[in-house]
């Protein structure tokens, strides 16, 4: 193999080979940190944990006991309660899920449309701020709503809440591949294999490791920083008496809401001036900002049939990404029933969630680090405790006794969850880049993206609909969850990670003569 083959394999951008290396687009520690440092104010306190339960709050004190005549009966601790939403009475959870798998389909569409934008020139960067931006805007908004009365209102904002705050973080992710590649560490290795050093299969082994520990990295940042946020919380919830009646624990949700937004966007400034704009792809021939969106994930969902290991890998994350996201509404809908939607208790146990995230994170990487595991490896191990998780529900179909119903449950799921679940989020993140075509990392990223919102949606609508036909048991939806979660884990023992780096070369081959494109322009 010549040297300049070499080169094209490790060179990672795709507008100019050389810029891959240059020393204007090094990572520097300042850009690395601010990178960190974001994602301790996009940690999802206010989308995905205070924004879903203050809805679910609003649901509870604007329902009704069904067993009574409409709107006569207020929901109570041990009865049933409904209200009326898209043309028929539902159980205020199977609401919530209806409601998030909503939230998941418009996710799905608008990553569609843009999520390919990130390949193209420098707009992923624009694309983050402007989701930043209005996933704050969300967040203060929730404090005009914190009356029962407004629970339509708080509808919408549930569902932009969660389409902000992904959409966010899905771009916001897609950077991290180009910082680990950009390292200097890395970018020396990459110069190795040109001279002939070392060779590419231990470059690209290298550079999994690097990924790795950036991406844990960012999750052990994020959760000391999130530490320190819920502390604040709890000082503040003091000081609005959350505690002292329904109408003060409604409110205090709605500030928690909006200082968490207003903690994002202070923690986002320095990621916003310190990223580099690193140069993407040009413009197809025919194509538009418009339509790339579309074609691209047209053809990368074609290569995708092509690149057979990448092919295993998208299934077992469209079926698993499905079971975890689902898995987690559906016990948070559960969580806040057993609290009593206590501001000051759901507090409290996402400091214990938190701590043990961190904790979680960092073992798995020490042990990974320590004897040299790889990503599909530890992803192995990781699914099988979310399958656990699946089956713990699944117990309190029939019984009262267990399958989180108590108290203590919860906060031993809250310790469990952050300790054997949540690396799930850097592992199979990094899986993706170990079976995608380097050149076209974020494409991949986006259509992965596009697959994991799509498979969102599909989970709650089902669970929702499980929960109704059920006769309102919440549990029910966990004996479909662990059955697909199942099914789901027999493609990712199937990925061959080798095999795959082979299929992608041969994938870079072909793009970088266009005939990927040529093909799809062909009517």
């Amino acid at each position: 193999m010549s040297k300049e083959k070499v080169a094209a394999d490790v060179e990672l951008t795709s507008t100019d080979p050389a810029e891959s290396i240059a020393p204007k687009w090094t990572t520097t520690r300042r850009e690395l940190w601010a990178f960190y440092v974001y994602y301790i104010g996009n940690n999802g306190l206010s989308g995905f944990n205070f924004g879903p339960s203050q809805f679910q709050n609003l649901l509870f004190l604007a329902g009704y006991d069904p067993s009574e005549p409409p709107f006569t009966a207020a929901c109570g601790a041990n009865t049933q309660c409904v209200l009326p939403y898209l043309g028929r009475v539902r159980d205020v959870n199977s609401i919530v899920l209806l409601t998030n798998g909503i939230s998941f389909a418009l996710q799905a569409v608008i990553l569609l449309l843009i999520g390919a934008w990130a390949d193209y020139g420098r707009w992923r960067p624009n694309i983050t701020i402007f989701f930043t931006f209005m996933a704050v805007a969300v967040s203060f908004a929730w404090l005009g709503v914190d009356d029962p009365s407004k629970w339509q209102a708080g509808v919408a904002l549930y569902i932009l809440g969660l389409i902000t705050y992904q959409c966010a973080l899905t771009f916001w992710t897609a950077a991290f591949p180009g910082l680990a590649r950009n390292l200097p560490r890395v970018q020396e290795s990459a110069l190795q294999v040109v001279s002939g050093e070392k060779t590419l299969s231990d470059h690209a082994d290298y550079e999994s490791l690097e990924r790795n520990r950036i991406s844990n990295i960012s999750f052990a940042v994020c959760s000391a920083g999130e530490i320190v946020i819920l502390a604040i919380m709890v000082g503040i919830l003091k000081g609005l008496k959350s505690d002292a009646s329904t109408e003060n624990n409604t409110k205090a949700f709605s500030a928690l809401i909006a200082f968490s937004g207003g903690v994002w966007l202070l923690c986002a400034l320095p990621w916003f001036f310190l990223e580099k704009r690193r140069p993407g792809l040009a413009l197809p021939p025919g194509a538009s900002m418009l339509t790339i969106g579309f074609k691209q994930t047209f053809v990368a969902f074609r290569e995708c049939l092509r690149l057979k290991q990448t092919f295993l890998y998208l299934i077992f994350y469209f079926l698993m990404g499905d079971v975890l996201n689902t898995t987690v509404t559906v016990i948070g809908t559960l969580q806040n029933s057993v609290v009593s939607y206590s501001t000051l208790q759901l507090t409290l146990l996402l400091i214990v969630g938190i701590v043990a995230q961190g904790a979680g994170i960092y073992i798995f990487w020490l042990v990974q680090k320590r004897f040299q595991i790889s990503t599909k490896t530890m992803l192995c191990f990781n699914v099988f405790w979310i399958l656990v998780l699946t089956v713990w529900g699944l117990i309190g179909v029939h019984t009262n006794k267990f399958g989180f119903k108590h108290v203590w449950e919860i906060w031993l799921y809250q310790a469990y969850y952050g300790l054997m679940v949540c690396p799930w989020y850097a592992y199979s993140q990094t899986m993706i880049s170990e079976v995608s075509p380097l050149p076209q990392m974020f494409l991949f990223f986006a259509l992965f993206s596009v697959v994991g919102k799509t498979s969102a949606f599909i989970g709650p609508l089902v669970s929702s609909a499980i929960i109704t036909a059920s006769g309102n048991n919440d549990n029910y939806p966990f004996v479909f969850l662990f059955t697909l979660g199942a099914l789901s884990t027999v493609f990712l023992y199937l990925v061959d990670v080798e095999k795959s780096r082979k299929e992608c070369e041969e994938f870079v081959q072909a793009e970088a003569k266009r005939e990927a494109f040529a093909d799809a322009e062909t009517p």
